[in-house]
């Protein structure tokens, strides 16, 4: 009889995140706080993160991303961590993105249109809880866009005759960056992995 995840049976963790540079390699911009004044963060998982970053990554108006873990209970997991199942973590990418360059409705026609947002824990041959689709937002105003998408999005799956959306929405609580490595991962190896699989159904925001 497999035991329901939480605080007490996860992986404990640890006291200091991994060492990261805290520059963006393709950028350049910072990819820590503070951010510039105006800019807002959202999280975003849509299965591995090395894939799902360099779709925000590419978009006119996010002013940088990051890759992480987040929506679980370890302080400071790392990427074994997460894979181990223990940390009840999602691979997580944050997006900072300017709102009077780029509205968070297109940043989030994307997420839906880029994975499958059905698929529960797992994205094509990902499987498990760390490939979960989630986004978590920061601000009241995020929550009502991210779930107003959400039904929209839902609709339009169920007219395809697909089925219901899994993607967790709740509000963001403690982001951990993942290792160097693996930020911005295919910028630094072009022909790195990248499962990443719409639906093929079109997001209209």
């Amino acid at each position: 009889m497999s035991t329901v995840l939480s605080a007490e049976t996860a992986l404990p963790g640890r006291p200091v995140a991994p060492e990261i540079s805290g520059t963006h390699f393709v950028s350049g911009r910072t990819i820590v706080p503070p951010f510039p004044a105006g800019i807002e963060v959202v999280y975003l998982g849509m299965g591995c993160f090395w894939g799902a970053e360099r779709v925000f990554w590419s978009l006119p108006g996010v002013y940088t991303t990051a890759v992480g873990y987040a929506g679980g209970f370890t302080k400071n997991a790392s990427y074994e961590d997460v894979c181990s199942g223990r940390t009840g973590h999602t691979e997580i990418v944050l997006v900072a993105y300017d709102p009077t360059e780029i509205l968070l409705g297109r940043t989030l026609k994307s997420f839906w249109e880029e994975h499958d947002p059905t698929q529960g824990d797992r994205q094509g041959n990902d499987r498990g809880a760390q490939y979960r689709s989630a986004i978590y937002w920061t601000t009241p105003d995020q929550q009502l866009i991210v779930t107003s998408s959400r039904d929209a999005y839902g609709s339009s799956l169920g007219d395809a005759g697909l089925g219901g959306i899994t993607t967790e929405l709740a509000e963001a609580g403690p982001f951990y960056y993942a290792e160097e490595y693996h930020q911005q991962y295919l910028a630094k190896n072009p022909d790195g992995y990248c499962g990443l699989a719409g639906t093929g159904i079109s997001c209209s925001l």
